[in-house]
């Protein structure tokens, strides 16, 4: 599998073309990121369903993709709309997937993002107690 076909599915994400996914992932695919680690195409296929069913919007906007071999990597924005997050207003996320392949497709998926940018910092009161840290941090 070529890191182009990942890319391709993931920038036309949406609700209606989630079975798409099943191109290009193994069936038992471990999939990580910060908050979840999931066992096999069905756990991962859930957690898809939930995550756009919960959500008013969420794309992807690749920014570059690199692969050698078997093992790839993809540099993303994810545009998250979510109505407990920011009244429902866009926020946008930087992170970057690691993926490996086994029998042409997804085998392992390891995302990396940062939670604060993602949400911490998007919830009333949490949000401004982040963002504080944040700058203070940036200080020393």
């Amino acid at each position: 599998m070529s890191i182009d076909s990942v890319a391709d599915v993931y920038q036309k994400l949406t609700k209606e073309t989630l079975s798409d996914l099943t191109q290009i992932y193994h069936q038992d695919v471990i999939f990580e990121d910060a908050v979840h680690k999931l066992n096999g195409w069905e756990a991962l296929s859930l957690y898809f369903e939930n995550l756009y069913q919960n959500v008013i919007d969420c794309r992807f906007e690749i920014e570059s993709k690199h692969q050698t071999g078997e093992a790839g990597f993809i540099i993303w924005t994810m545009r998250l709309r979510h109505p407990k997050l920011r009244g429902g207003s866009e926020v946008a996320v930087k992170g970057i997937s690691h993926l490996q392949f086994s029998d042409g497709k997804i085998i392992h998926h390891r995302d990396y993002f940062d939670m604060g940018e993602m949400l911490y910092e998007n919830l009333p009161i949490l949000g401004s107690v982040v963002k504080a840290i944040k700058k203070r941090m940036g200080e020393l």
